[in-house]
């Protein structure tokens, strides 16, 4: 076989691959994209820049073009993608438009209304005259991804938009608000979020421009101790976009003690990198005083990418889950649920430290139809402070002991576990859902304690197995939506076992229970809501410990009771 090593078989391969013919991937053609520039009265402006910009991380460079005077601009050679528009023009607020899809030899058309500052000013003195029609049983045809509707089918007749619903889209749409009476904490123990007693919330919805929205909710505890807190959050290009979030508290913790005060800001945004992979990323500064500060700044990020239609994977690196922070499904919930999202302010050698830690997660999603999906995740969980909660006579001075209640928050000191999870959801009708999850994770368990040791001494990290299941649904006739979930946790444990999943898949530790029926209001405009939430029905998992000074009891999840009435106008 010396023929194989000679020059002139090497000499031959490479003359053979010269003449061999090549045969190259044709890019796609590239599309266009073409706009008109309009004041709120519908006025063509003149001169405005328009700053084309590509979404895609590795898509072109920005383009700049000039309107003309009829208003009109036009940008040609795009590389076909997703591109975001900005405008800007001498008097006038900036505009965007964003997600606008330029495709392959297509013209994409798209309206830019721009508002001047007395434009906004006015839309937020003015009422609307009428009522915004509801979506529900709507069909709309649209020129493309980011132009107003052309044809419109709604109540059984076929519509054809003409200046007249042009002009009632870009009126102001009518402002929402949600007012709440309730008895009862979400998470009693911890100073730093809703108190258990009788309190009143508000939560409002006010369009500043064409894309962004202001959502601002208070609240205001009473009856035994004085507590409130203010919530806004800024909505620059609407529920998809980037939002900042800023959150303030107080509290009064009894006679004698020095008053609670916190703040917290937060912002998150997301990018989209190609066709399949999405980046989520933010950060939340938090500060509270009680007699002395402490401070934490907590990043997060998310990235997910979409493998094919059924599978898709990501990356997790946070302290908290996203999912209770994104306004887009209910946007006054999620404005109240600011108003309780501090961590557990704990007591350690006399000063304040925030419970948190930090959560590392890779997750595999696979959707099985339109109804099934299973999900694979595999995590580490870190926590310097991890809070514990408990009732009784607090033994000693890092015992952070409710003045109002027999709750009591405890240091347990740190954690740092590996885990895994399992969760399988399927949707078995319109409003019904079930969803099952095994996770294996750590928690700490109490072993060897001794009246007059440090508790936290005691309390070791474990492996621990659990089992749940939730099922939410929704009565036709009555409207009621009802939500039970159990989890079984293996052993005894006084911390949280998987927390990130828990919050993820609503699954509080034991037995829950949620009911919420909606109420006939002939006198009140809107709807009216009651609302029943009971947390560790049978007050399962609680673990006694002797002290000196008494029994005490510490568990994952004190039995609660939460109720009242919700008017949505």
């Amino acid at each position: 076989m010396k023929w194989m090593r000679t020059p002139a078989l090497g000499l031959l391969l490479a003359l053979a691959a010269l003449a061999a013919p090549r045969t190259t991937l044709a890019a796609p053609a590239p599309g266009k994209l073409s706009g008109v520039v309009v004041d709120a009265a519908g006025v063509p402006q003149m001169g405005a820049s328009v700053s084309i910009i590509a979404e895609d991380l590795f898509g072109s460079a920005a383009k700049q073009v000039l309107s003309n005077d009829r208003g009109m601009f036009s940008a040609d050679q795009m590389t076909p993608g997703m591109y975001s528009v900005r405008v800007t023009l001498a008097g006038f607020l900036p505009a965007f438009e964003r997600h606008v899809k330029v495709e392959s030899s297509l013209t994409t058309l798209i309206t830019i209304e721009m508002d001047s500052l007395l434009t906004s000013f006015e839309r937020l003195r003015r009422r609307p005259n009428q009522g915004v029609d509801s979506d529900e049983w709507m069909w709309v045809l649209r020129t493309s991804a980011a132009t107003r509707p052309v044809l419109r089918f709604a109540d059984g007749v076929l519509v054809l938009d003409s200046e007249s619903s042009l002009a009632e889209e870009t009126a102001p749409r009518r402002v929402h608000g949600r007012l709440e009476l309730a008895s009862g904490a979400r998470r009693p123990g911890s100073v730093s979020n809703v108190a258990d007693a009788p309190s009143t919330a508000f939560a409002y919805e006010q369009k500043i421009s064409r894309t962004g929205k202001l959502l601002l909710a208070g609240q205001m505890s009473y009856e035994r101790s004085a507590a409130a807190g203010f919530a806004s959050t800024w909505l620059p290009l609407g529920d998809q976009g980037p939002q900042t979030t800023l959150v303030l508290r107080q509290a009064n913790l009894g006679p004698g003690r020095e008053d609670f005060r916190g703040a917290r800001v937060q912002h998150e945004s997301n990018l989209r990198v190609g066709e399949r992979l999405s980046i989520r990323y933010g950060a939340e500064y938090i500060l509270v005083g009680l007699g002395r500060s402490t401070s934490s700044l907590r990043p997060q990020a998310e990235a997910v990418y979409e493998l094919s239609p059924e599978w898709r994977a990501s990356f997790t690196m946070a302290s908290r889950p996203w999912s209770n922070s994104s306004p887009a499904a209910n946007n006054y919930e999620a404005v109240l649920n600011q108003l309780d999202a501090f961590p557990a302010v704990l007591m350690r050698d006399g000063r304040p430290v925030l419970a948190g830690g930090w959560h590392e997660e890779i997750a595999v999603e696979r959707h099985v139809g339109a109804d099934v999906s299973i999900i694979t995740s595999l995590f580490r969980d870190r926590a310097r402070n991890t809070a514990v909660f408990g009732r009784g006579l607090a033994p000693g001075a890092d015992f952070f002991q409710d003045f109002f209640s027999s709750a009591f928050a405890y240091d347990g000191g740190g954690m740092n576990r590996f885990g895994a999870r399992l969760a399988y959801r399927q949707k078995l009708g319109h409003d019904t859902q079930a969803t099952l999850v095994y996770a294996m994770a750590g928690a700490l368990v109490p072993q060897g304690y001794e009246p007059g040791m440090e508790l936290r001494d005691a309390l070791y990290a474990r492996n621990i197995h659990s089992m749940a299941a939730r099922l939410s649904t929704r009565v036709p006739r009555t409207g009621t939506d009802l939500a039970a979930s159990y989890k079984w946790i293996q052993g005894s444990v006084v911390t949280r076992h998987d927390p990130f999943g828990e919050i993820t898949y609503q699954l509080d530790p034991y037995l829950n229970l949620t009911v919420r029926q909606p109420l006939s209001a002939f006198l009140l405009p809107g709807r009216l809501e009651a609302t029943v939430d009971f947390r560790n029905l049978l007050a399962q998992g609680y673990v006694p410990i002797q002290t000196a000074d008494g029994q005490i009891v510490l568990t994952p999840a004190l039995r609660t009771f939460r109720g009242g009435f919700t008017l949505q106008f």
